[in-house]
């Protein structure tokens, strides 16, 4: 990582604290969390995070059985070998 993409993390990271302050609950600060950082390593990886999310809702249960095939950084070969069979 260079130091650009270091300064930029930090500023999100900052950012991100900022806005946490306005949470109402300690749920909601986690939840905020989880999202912050599935969509920063969204963008460390290359994927779209809205899409990377949409995906992950319209493949619940397939998340649920193999949670590690659904990650950022590998989540499209999992559309691809899911699709194949249907093309097929």
């Amino acid at each position: 990582m260079t130091g650009r993409a270091h300064g930029r993390a930090l500023k999100k990271a900052i950012l991100h604290r900022k806005n946490s302050l306005f949470y109402k609950t300690r749920k909601g600060v986690r939840l905020g969390d989880l999202f912050m950082s599935l969509i920063h390593t969204c963008e460390l990886n290359g994927a779209n995070a809205f899409d990377y999310l949409t995906e992950l809702l319209r493949h619940a249960e397939e998340l649920k059985q193999n949670p590690s095939e659904w990650m950022p950084w590998n989540y499209r070969d999992t559309l691809a070998r899911l699709a194949l069979p249907a093309a097929a």
